[in-house]
Formats: C-alpha cells, sequence, structure tokens
C-alpha cells in the first residue's frame, strides 16, 4: 500500500513521502497561481480552481485567498460558495455538497495525531524524528450554511440543510435539518419544514 493510499484510508502514513510532497507542492504552486489572479478573471479563475480540486460542480464560487494542503481531495458540489481565507487542509477527503455556503476564515481539517508525545513523534530507520499522522474525512451536506470563522474537525459530518452558527468549533457530526453552534459546537434546535 502507497503512503498516499494509506492517508486517504485512514491508517498511518508518511507526510515526507515523495509522491505526497510532489502533490502538495503542485498544490500549493496551482494555489498561488488562483490567489494571485485579478478577482474579476472569473474565467482563468474557474479553470485554476477545477485544476487544484479533485471536483467542482457547476457555479461555483471560490473567493480568494484559499489555502489547500493537496486539493485534489476537495469535491465541492454545484451552487456552492466558498468565502475568502478558508483554510481545507484535505490531507484526509472533504467532500461539500451542492449548494452550500462557507463562509470567511472557516478552517476544515482531516489530519488528526496522537495524544501522547510518544506515540505522536518517532524515530524512523534513518534515525530521524517524524509525527504520525492519519486522517479522518469531513463531509459537508447539501444546502448547509456554515457562519464565519468556524472550524470543523476531522471526521465530522454536517447533514443537509443544516446551520453552523460563526465561530464554532465542530467536533462531533451535525444531523441534518439541525441550527448548531458554540464551542464544542451543539444542536441548538432543528429547523422544520416550513423554516427550511
Amino acid at each position: 500500500m502507497t503512503e498516499k493510499e494509506k492517508m486517504l484510508s485512514g491508517e498511518f502514513y508518511d507526510t515526507r513521502d515523495s509522491e505526497l510532497r510532489t502533490l502538495s507542492n503542485d498544490a500549493k504552486d496551482l494555489m498561488k497561481i488562483y490567489n494571485s489572479l485579478p478577482a474579476e478573471n472569473m474565467d482563468l479563475r474557474n479553470q485554476i480552481i477545477r485544476l487544484l480540486f479533485g471536483f467542482c460542480g457547476e457555479n461555483v464560487r471560490v473567493n480568494q485567498p484559499i489555502y489547500v494542503d493537496y486539493g485534489c481531495n476537495i469535491s465541492l458540489g454545484g451552487g456552492s460558495l466558498i468565502n475568502m481565507n478558508c483554510t481545507l487542509l484535505d490531507t484526509g477527503k472533504i467532500t461539500i455538497g451542492d449548494n452550500t455556503l462557507v463562509g470567511p476564515d472557516v478552517k476544515i481539517y482531516t489530519a488528526m495525531h496522537p495524544l501522547s508525545a510518544r506515540e505522536r513523534l518517532y524515530t524512523d530507520e534513518s534515525g530521524k524524528t517524524a509525527v504520525r499522522t492519519k486522517t479522518a474525512p469531513v463531509v459537508i451536506g447539501h444546502n448547509v450554511w456554515i457562519g464565519g470563522g468556524a472550524i470543523i474537525l476531522p471526521g465530522v459530518s454536517i447533514g443537509d440543510n443544516s446551520v453552523v452558527g460563526a465561530g464554532s468549533v465542530v467536533v462531533k457530526s451535525i444531523p441534518a435539518n439541525a441550527v448548531a453552534c458554540g464551542n464544542p459546537c451543539t444542536v441548538k434546535k432543528m429547523l422544520d419544514e416550513l423554516d427550511e
């Protein structure tokens, strides 16, 4: 199994692997180009974001700047918006559904490390110290609104039609049709069909 396959399957992997470094460097180069484009040049922005992300639906908007690890592990559904200054650390898969709004300064993380320093750090066969890393995917449903400054942690799912309040730290999954906020983020109320 390659280090990339380990990474995407949630096993511990070597972040220093040459294939992963190449993928990350390529993403950083595309990200730099994307973030430096004139805001009004939507045609070129759309072309570059489609090269950067693994999947982009129709009529998406990704405001600059955007920050990613690999880009290729991000799927962005049609009609969705990612506002400015968002960080999507896609060592694991990040899936964002259709017509979803991601506010400014939102952070989505998929990487995890052991809590114990003895387990987190290890010495490889060449005598170098490295960090143990594994991933858990983040899945955000359709018609979701993530308020500005929210942080979404590895392994979280957010159900369709839900709202996550600004500044929330989402450590556990949120069901569909919920309004949730806080640190840690908890469900405050459920939306009924008439409220949607």
